[in-house]
């Protein structure tokens, strides 16, 4: 089995620890020590689980323990004081906190392998690999070389809080600034699938900043962007642009997983993950559901306790609920709520599963709760776009609907172009509705619509937005187009939830379903 985190690949077969292509030299004691916690990384660790493992149950004093573990930390580049990857909680014990990804050795590599060449070994680096090379400087200005690496410092740390990625450390990466390189061979040198390349360019007032996201084996270009901005402070300018370009990449990256997996003949658990998050991304129509469902139950079939694939699965059953795509809501959202309480339970800091939790809990009477976890998958990730849009949305259950528009359009800045951003502009328009302000429903509605059409409910409530602004005719044009997405829609799927006590939440719910009604959907 091989480990990756930040820029190290753990091999527990060769026993081996290498940071980048750099072998790090470790006593076996040590080795054993670092294994023992990366294998059990989902729970705390006691000093009596440490010394019946490595110590084989022998008398270990504390000091002996300490100095092993300070070797370990040395090894991997951690520190007793910043405890990023190895942390110590006082009278509990040890847990090992740092991204991991997991990795099968190659049957073409076997462990006792002497060929060391990088050129070759087989290429099989592990899902959701990347490295962020230095971005080039290309104001003529090397005093603005701060400012450029913090780019690419910054993208680099905001890129390994996707959960599973693995990401080559800033350290690793800087050893490529100013020269000429071969992404390919980039790519086999550190075993990533990807390379996140860009420039910076600062004028007298304004700052762009172009990226390209490249596939290592193919050097075929992904995706690409352009950010330009009027220069205002430096530091906020870096975390906004930062955000923005690691928030965009979330989907091309997927997209690019899926269609990996779609070529593999022996796909693992993964594989199908990406391929069921790749359908979803597409939109929330039943199709795209059945299919999301189809490859998360797959991914499952091979590995019953993957979290990416419990999380997909927990999200598609929850999207059929809220949606209004199905009958039977109270065995679906007791079914998300177990699988959600079993994937926190071993991921606590699993911050799209917090949001998942949000989502159910805003729909079984629990706005209040659902606020506080969308504060809390923030707090694990700041970059969740959609945290900040589902936490708008969340207010207006509790009477707070004048803020929500706040949070919605801090989402739709933070994340402009973003996949999901469809989304967030049709909960803008349910708030306006509920609100009474049906003009302005219509027109976050239409934009909805005009990002992503395929998304049946969206369609079902723009119909409503505009037959209660007088559009009439036009409304039940709406309601045909969701019909074409979901023909089994009624009205009465909206019924029967008790989504909130508020007095405007319950009154605007009734006019949604009123406009509903006039623009001719049935409502049974």
């Amino acid at each position: 089995m091989r480990y990756f985190f930040e820029e190290y690949a753990f091999d527990t077969d060769r026993r081996e620890l290498h940071r980048g292509t750099d072998l790090v030299s470790i006593t076996p004691q040590v080795f054993d020590l670092l294994d023992y916690l990366i294998h059990n990384r989902e729970r705390v660790v006691s000093k009596d689980d440490l010394i019946s493992a490595v110590w084989n149950g022998r008398i270990v004093s504390d000091a002996a323990l300490t100095t092993r573990l300070n070797a370990a930390r040395a090894a991997i580049g951690d520190g007793g004081d910043k405890q990023r990857l190895i942390k110590t909680l006082p009278r509990r014990g040890f847990r090992f906190i740092g991204a991991v990804h997991e990795g099968q050795r190659s049957a073409a590599a076997p462990a006792n392998s002497q060929n060391d060449d990088p050129a070759q070994r087989p290429f099989s680096p592990p899902h959701l690999s990347i490295v962020v090379l230095p971005f080039t400087n290309l104001s003529g200005d090397t005093e603005q070389d701060y400012f450029v690496d913090g780019v690419t410092e910054s993208l680099t740390t905001d890129l390994s809080r996707i959960r599973g990625a693995f990401v080559i450390g800033r350290h690793t990466a800087f050893t490529y600034k100013g020269k000429a390189v071969d992404l390919k061979q980039i790519g086999r040198d550190l075993n990533v699938r990807y390379v996140l390349e860009g420039s910076v360019r600062r004028g007298q007032n304004r700052l762009r900043v172009n990226v390209q996201l490249v596939d290592a084996e193919t050097r075929t270009h992904l995706w690409t962007d352009q950010f330009d901005k009027p220069v205002t402070d430096l530091f906020e300018m870096q975390d906004e642009v930062t955000a923005r370009i690691a928030t965009a990449l979330n989907a091309p990256l997927i997209e690019a997983e899926a269609q990996r997996g779609q070529r593999s003949l022996h796909p693992d658990a993964l594989d199908f993950y990406f391929q069921g998050q790749n359908y979803l991304n597409q939109g929330v129509t039943p199709k795209y559901i059945a299919l999301a469902r189809r490859f998360f139950e797959q991914a499952l079939a091979l590995d019953p306790e993957n979290i990416a694939a419990l999380v997909g699965i927990a999200n598609v059953e929850l999207q059929d609920v809220t949606n209004f795509m199905v009958d039977d809501r109270g065995s679906r959202l007791a079914q998300v709520e177990a699988t959600l309480i079993k994937v926190l339970s071993v991921a606590p800091r699993h911050a799209f599963a917090h949001l998942i939790l949000a989502g159910l809990q805003l729909f079984t009477n629990r706005a209040t709760l659902a606020v506080r976890e969308c504060e809390q998958a923030l707090e694990l990730d700041r970059n969740l776009a959609y945290a900040h849009a589902f936490l708008g949305f969340a207010k207006v259950f509790i009477g707070r609907g004048a803020e929500s528009e706040a949070h919605i359009q801090q989402a739709l800045h933070l994340s402009p172009r973003d996949i999901n951003a469809h989304r967030w502009m049709h909960l803008l328009g349910v708030v306006k509705l509920i609100l009474g302000a049906d003009t302005e429903a219509v027109e976050w509605l239409r934009r909805s619509l005009e990002a992503n059409r395929n998304y049946p409910f969206a369609h079902f409530q723009f119909a409503a937005a505009l037959a209660l602004a007088g559009s009439v005719e036009e409304a039940r044009a709406a309601a045909l187009a969701g019909f074409a997405l979901d023909p089994d829609f009624t009205i009465r799927r909206t019924k029967g939830l008790s989504l909130s006590p508020d007095p405007t939440f319950r009154a605007g719910s009734k006019r949604i379903r009123e406009g509903m009604l006039m623009a001719g959907i049935p409502e049974d």
